[in-house]
């Protein structure tokens, strides 16, 4: 976790909806995205003197790395070591970035089944993932969404879940420095009951599947009725 999320917002929205200058490449929607993906994010940036909405590859790429194929692995940084990681504290200290989301997808297994299930805002607003960003041999910016231990009910669906930042938090986080504790802490009891769980379609489980039909409900089971004679 968070191996899978949505993110359908344009570019123009988006730059409406953080307070930043629109720079990224036009991506268009996604419902379905997978690590590596280009993906959007907002961070702060020195040419500009101003937020951004940028894009990156999701996968924090080390700049020590000789493989981009490392990023795979690093699509999610826990909160708990974030400061601490060789990989991650550097990013965490002075290039953190937001990670616009539309809500993002878990599996949980019954049995032989797995039911996917999509976490979103119960009113549609956009969701503010924490992230860090890092620039690889100069001309990769790629990323990674921190994860913290799951609340209240969303710990039936999966032991961890993305860090989520209200908009108060935004400026704070962008700013670098700070404090640890304070620029990690979990969100408040109201915020969380912000989100709502819903079981989606199968075919979230398969990258290649995208559309908003990914997040409609699952075709019930329908039983066949027994013959009588």
């Amino acid at each position: 976790m968070c191996g899978r999320y949505a993110t359908t917002r344009s570019e123009a929205d988006l730059s409406l909806l953080f307070d930043a200058v629109a720079v990224a490449e036009e991506l268009g929607p996604s419902w379905n995205v997978a690590p590596t993906d280009p993906v959007p994010v907002v961070r702060m940036s020195q040419r500009h003197d101003a937020r951004v909405v940028d894009t990156a590859r999701w996968g924090l790429i080390p700049p020590w790395a000789d493989d981009p194929r490392t990023g795979a692995r690093m699509i999610n940084a826990r909160a708990e070591t974030v400061a601490t990681s060789r990989a991650f504290a550097p990013s965490f200290q002075r290039r953190r970035c937001l990670v616009p989301a539309d809500g993002w997808f878990e599996w949980v297994r019954d049995g032989g089944k797995r039911q996917a299930y999509y976490m979103t805002p119960a009113d549609s607003s956009v969701l503010a993932f924490a992230g860090i960003w890092t620039m690889w041999r100069e001309q990769t910016l790629t990323c990674s969404v921190l994860t913290t231990t799951a609340l209240g009910g969303l710990a039936a669906v999966h032991d961890r879940m993305p860090l989520i930042l209200p908009r108060e938090r935004w400026s704070g986080w962008l700013a670098g420095g700070g404090d640890a504790a304070d620029l990690l802490r979990p969100m408040s009891p109201a915020e969380l009951a912000a989100i709502e769980v819903r079981p989606v379609r199968p075919d979230v489980g398969n990258v290649r599947n995208n559309g908003p039909q990914l997040l409609t409900a699952p075709e019930p089971v329908i039983e066949a009725e027994a013959t009588l004679f």
